[in-house]
């Protein structure tokens, strides 16, 4: 099963004419999830020619305009298309006010169900058979959360040669057995998928943090992230200014992916007085806590792989 995340805008603040504002869409096969809708998401979703007609659901981390502005054009665009599945939008407090008064404003058609479901963190906010996703609080300048998006744990490998030495032919029996069901052998025995299967493997995980000053329990909240997308707004010589409006600098953001063991993380959310060419003082900056912290860049896509 594919798990991609594509980097749809990695500005904060202001959007730029080469960098848009914060949005992440996950995609989980069939099951596409987007975090954050700032300006410009529209954009980037054309031009990766992504199929945005089957966003399942939308997760706002706060209301602050940076991060929703792109959601009444989201809206609106989907009312394109013969839609009949509901689209989800989980959030904060005022998700909802700030949808509905949009929608009432500006007179959208809209053709399919809109479920909004305004969230306090810790909590499960959506899951599926195998996958939950998470919210957890963090602390800016109004009430915003951080997501996770974690896989359940899944089957170890089935060993062929071991279920013919006990009696059980290829066939039907062998799939009860990988569904986790025991099986009668020829000769009568109960085998159990113990027997047959390996360790159980771990699934992935994801995490989006964006808007927070620094706080050591998010390393736990996203604790062994297989990609951690996560705000490095500043450099260190703004710390101060960082700590007054709750942001991060690239070095903290890499102190929170040091101490939850991330496997990968990759910085967003840049302040708009960094260029393109000034974000190397905030990977510098970053890589001497965490070696392998990356950039975000729009329109990057970040493959996450199994690792076992």
């Amino acid at each position: 099963m594919n798990l991609e995340a594509f980097v749809l805008g990695c500005g904060g603040m202001m959007p730029l004419p080469y960098r848009h504002l914060t949005s992440v869409l996950l995609r989980r096969d069939g099951d596409l999830f987007l975090f954050d809708c700032g300006e410009g998401t529209q954009v980037s979703l054309k031009r990766l020619n992504l199929k945005w007609k089957k966003i399942d659901a939308i997760f706002i981390s706060h209301t602050h305009a940076d991060h929703v502005t792109g959601l009444p054009g989201m809206l609106m665009l989907s009312a394109q298309v013969d839609r009949t599945e509901p689209l989800y939008i989980y959030g904060p407090p005022k998700v909802k006010e700030y949808v509905e008064t949009s929608r009432s404003v500006l007179d959208m058609y809209i053709n399919y169900p809109i479920i909004i479901k305004e969230i306090t963190a810790p909590c499960i906010v959506h899951e599926g058979a195998d996958f939950k996703i998470r919210a957890f609080p963090l602390s800016h300048t109004k009430t915003c959360v951080g997501y996770t998006l974690e896989e359940s744990d899944r089957p170890g490998e089935f060993n062929p040669e071991k279920a013919e030495s006990l009696g059980i032919p290829r066939g039907p029996l062998w799939g009860k057995l990988q569904r986790g069901e025991e099986v009668t052998s020829a000769d009568g025995k109960i085998v159990k998928p113990s027997d047959v299967m390996g360790e159980k493997r771990s699934g992935r995980k994801f995490s989006f943090v964006t808007d927070t000053q620094y706080l050591p329990s998010i390393a736990r909240e996203v604790e062994g992230s297989d990609l951690l997308i996560c705000e490095g707004m500043f450099a260190d010589d703004c710390e101060d200014q960082a700590k007054e409006k709750k942001h991060m600098t690239s070095r903290q953001a890499a102190t929170i992916a040091r101490d939850a063991k991330a496997k990968r993380m990759a910085m967003s959310h840049y302040s708009p007085r960094y260029t393109d060419r000034d974000l190397d003082l905030l990977l510098k900056q970053a890589q001497e806590v965490y070696p392998k912290a990356e950039l975000t860049r729009d329109r990057m896509i970040f493959d996450i792989p199994y690792i076992d």
